[in-house]
């Protein structure tokens, strides 16, 4: 018995051909505009901000969308920004100081709950109680170095003179404590510093090279490493600062102090997105370990603080935030992952903070991907904290 099979006329598929190019036409014109849209916005608050340059991110599900470059890396030079351009991190340092812990929680190596002293000999009286758990969460009471209101903190920390390892301890041991570890919330500098001094110890490695080997180099990152001033660094953009209204190169600070564990990081947004793939796996730490690190740190009256280990929690809309703002040395930069939508946004820029504001061209960005995510202030309900290095 003979198959009888449908024919296809040359007009049907004449058709279908149509109707599928119609379709991508559409998808790009949506693409194009969605682009244009998002342009606009960026130069605009550049624009306000007097921001020289910045690099914009856009992932979803740990996939990069969109990577541009906006103004100028190096004003001097006439260089414009690129994605492959490097900044620096500020803060957003902290979060791989806090997943190099974890790695060596999760070794067995470090335990959240083990007391500092354990780590450091000759700790304070008023330190009995700082545990590892506080330095990664800013409830250990330790001050802020770079805290200019404080006089104790002028008189032992000179931001353009160099210190060891050592000599930065003993300076911070002589820091009275603003309360009780545990008890309050306070952004703290050196609680970071102190917790890649104790990774130094643990390991016997650098906290730098430390991040390079677990962290960095098995996620590709590498255009990520430590800052230093005097190596070449392709792609390297200048940091800047606003003088009564004109652009000033940034100020000096001594090489050792930019290289502490509280954020001294060059990288670009390109790096920055492999990480944030990364954050969706279990390549570093574990699921349960990524949680942990962002769940709200609970204080001892039992209340809750929205930040975790190295990030700020929140939620826009009702939409779960996961941030953190960075800055130091004329840079600023904002990394926000809106978690329930798999949607990241990433802004670095080359202008102090204060004029600059990377977090509201991240939010802004986010709100034009994702209209659920609009506000009119363009910033999270909670956990919107500024905190630089």
């Amino acid at each position: 018995m003979e198959t009888v099979r449908p024919r296809v006329s040359v007009n049907m598929l004449a058709g279908l051909a149509l109707v599928a190019a119609l379709f991508i036409v559409s998808r790009l014109a949506a693409q194009q505009d969605l682009d244009a849209r998002v342009d606009a916005f960026v130069e605009a608050v550049r624009g306000e901000q007097k921001v020289p340059g910045l690099a914009v991110a856009v992932l979803r599900d740990g996939k990069l969308v969109r990577a541009k470059g906006y103004g100028l890396a190096n004003i001097e030079l006439d260089v414009p920004v690129k994605p492959a351009t490097i900044f620096q991190t500020g803060s957003v340092g902290k979060q791989f100081t806090a997943t190099a812990v974890m790695i060596l929680v999760q070794e067995g190596k470090v335990g959240l709950d083990d007391k500092v002293s354990k780590y450091f000999t000759g700790t304070p009286k008023a330190w009995k109680d700082i545990t590892v758990r506080n330095l990664l969460t800013h409830t250990s009471g330790i001050p802020d170095y770079t805290d200019t209101k404080k006089t104790k903190a002028k008189e032992l920390f000179n931001f353009r003179a160099d210190y060891t390892e050592d000599e930065l301890y003993r300076r911070l041991i002589q820091m009275p404590l603003d309360f009780e570890p545990g008890t309050k919330w306070q952004y703290s500098n050196p609680g970071y510093l102190l917790l890649g001094l104790l990774i130094h110890k643990v390991t016997g490695e650098f906290y730098g090279d430390f991040l390079q080997e677990r962290i960095f180099r098995p996620l590709g990152m590498s255009a990520t490493r430590i800052i230093s001033e005097e190596d070449i660094v392709t792609n390297r953009s200048s940091g800047y600062r606003l003088v009564k209204g004109d652009i000033k190169n940034q100020e000096w600070v001594s090489p050792t102090l930019n290289t502490t564990a509280d954020g001294a990081l060059y990288t670009n947004v390109l790096d920055l997105g492999k990480w944030d793939a990364a954050l969706y796996t279990e390549k570093l730490i574990s699921k349960a370990n990524l949680a942990l690190m962002w769940t709200p740190v609970t204080l001892r009256d039992g209340k809750t603080y929205p930040y975790g280990f190295g990030w700020f929690l929140g939620t826009v809309n009702g939409h779960r935030l996961i941030q953190h703002d960075g800055a130091w040395q004329g840079f600023t930069m904002n990394i926000s992952r809106y978690v329930d939508d798999k949607l990241t946004v990433i802004v670095m820029t080359n202008l102090e903070e204060g004029p600059s504001e990377p977090g509201k061209i991240a939010h802004g960005v986010a709100g034009i991907y994702e209209k659920q995510l609009a506000a009119d202030s363009h910033s999270p309900d909670e956990g919107s904290l500024q905190a630089s290095q």
